[in-house]
């Protein structure tokens, strides 16, 4: 980890800039990919599947069976933590209900908002090296609640052509309708264009690689919506001489090992606790199975000290990270002042494994500095809101020669001529 002294605001830029990729380079593989998958459908998905998964399908559709042997085969332990983790995740979501309510904007003009979910949405959950169960939970949990009729699941099979049984446990538990084999671009593609086996959906929700990236930014072009722009994962931690330098490490080494593109930013106000941490991730880093990984990671990944807090938090807005954990005994006061960060994670004991499984919040999250602008999946993100607006005569009276001063300023006049015969008939 490379690490920087005091430096001056103008050294920031560089401080929070993210790993560059090879997009264009990038795009054109992804594109040709997404190409097929609209031209061939099934056919292209199968042949990608064996060529990027080395899984050789007859079928894309998960069946029953293979659900109900795969939560059967679910050890107790993992079944019984996944329940927790969606009793607290199903809590959390639902508390966001929001009831809206008509409002009278002027005597005669009443208008109000409805929620209404999305039907059709696509979730795609990444297998290979980290089967992520977890993001499951996240995604179809909120899915379920919002009332979305069909939640369509694509996860990537092993080479036995089966996915990972604990996907499949989560999805049960969290409601998902339909469940295919089908990963990276292929899966992306297929749900934003529809396939023989695979439907079309309205919007499409979940993490991946690079490439499952940029085919979900080149999807939403024309063809469906998505629920952020993202990158890798990443994580900052904000710490000072209060906080516990193991518990920092492991939490920025519990980060690097997502990926070699992750990256992790530790900004302190103390020399010693740098050194400290530095120390910890030495040892801890030897004891990881992903080590190599989360080594990789780091070499992206930095230290900055600071001479005050002020300053921290300041850095932190911005790199506006995906996760912020800010590990001082003074986190209340710091956390007032956060303004662009993805989740933020309080005090020592707080870890972002918490938020990642099991405390209820969402880990789906703007990455890439995209926490300046987006929010993490939420209840919202599998609704729409439609207005309605109600006019009366008295409305019309109200606001109609408003409507045909400013209709007629904008050189609009069939504008203008809707508003007036309503005027002309509310006269007589």
């Amino acid at each position: 980890m490379k690490t920087y002294k005091y430096p001056s605001p103008k050294e920031w830029t560089e401080i929070t800039e993210r790993p560059h990729l090879d997009t264009a380079r990038l795009n054109k593989t992804v594109n040709d990919i997404l190409t097929d998958i609209k031209s061939r459908g099934d056919e292209a998905v199968k042949e990608y599947e064996e060529k990027f998964d080395n899984a050789k399908l007859q079928h894309l559709a998960v069946s029953q069976e293979e659900i109900d042997e795969a939560v059967r085969s679910t050890p107790k332990e993992l079944y019984d933590a996944i329940m927790l983790a969606h009793g607290n995740i199903s809590r959390f979501h639902a508390s966001q209900h929001i009831e809206t309510k008509k409002i009278d904007t002027t005597p005669g003009v009443t208008c109000w908002q409805k929620i209404v979910p999305i039907e059709k949405v696509g979730l795609y959950v990444p297998g290979g090296t980290a089967p992520l169960f977890s993001t499951v939970l996240m995604l179809a949990t909120p899915a379920k609640i919002a009332g979305c009729k069909d939640i369509i699941l694509c996860s990537p099979p092993g080479a036995d052509g089966k996915i990972n049984p604990a996907i499949l446990t989560a999805a049960r538990i969290a409601g998902v309708s339909k469940i295919y084999k089908a990963g990276g671009v292929q899966a992306i593609g297929a749900m934003a264009y529809g396939t023989e086996s695979i439907p079309k959906v309205y919007k499409i929700f979940g993490p991946g690689n690079q490439y499952v990236m940029a085919a979900k930014q080149l999807v939403s072009l024309h063809d469906v919506s998505i629920d952020m722009p993202a990158g890798p994962s990443e994580v900052c931690v904000i710490a000072d001489d209060s906080s516990n330098a193991a518990f920092v490490a492991a939490d920025l080494l519990s980060q690097a090992e997502h990926g070699i593109d992750s990256q992790v930013l530790l900004i302190t106000t103390s020399e010693h606790l740098a050194k400290d941490v530095i120390s910890q991730i030495d040892i801890q880093l030897k004891a990881l199975p992903r080590h190599g990984i989360a080594a990789q990671a780091l070499g992206n990944s930095k230290i900055v000290i600071l001479k005050s807090k002020d300053e921290a938090i300041s850095l932190s807005n911005l790199y506006a990270p995906e996760h912020l954990i800010i590990a001082t005994d003074d986190y209340d006061e710091l956390a007032e002042k956060v303004v662009n960060a993805g989740s933020v994670f309080l005090g020592k004991y707080a870890c972002e494994s918490a938020g990642d499984y099991a405390s209820g919040t969402n880990h789906t999250l703007p990455t890439h500095g995209y926490a300046t602008a987006y929010s993490g999946v939420n209840l919202d993100s599998f609704n729409r809101k439609i207005t309605f607006q109600h006019l009366t005569p008295e409305g019309i009276r109200n606001i109609g020669h408003a409507v045909e001063v400013m209709a007629e300023n904008e050189q609009l006049s069939a504008h203008k001529n809707a508003m007036t015969l309503r005027m002309s008939e509310i006269k007589h």
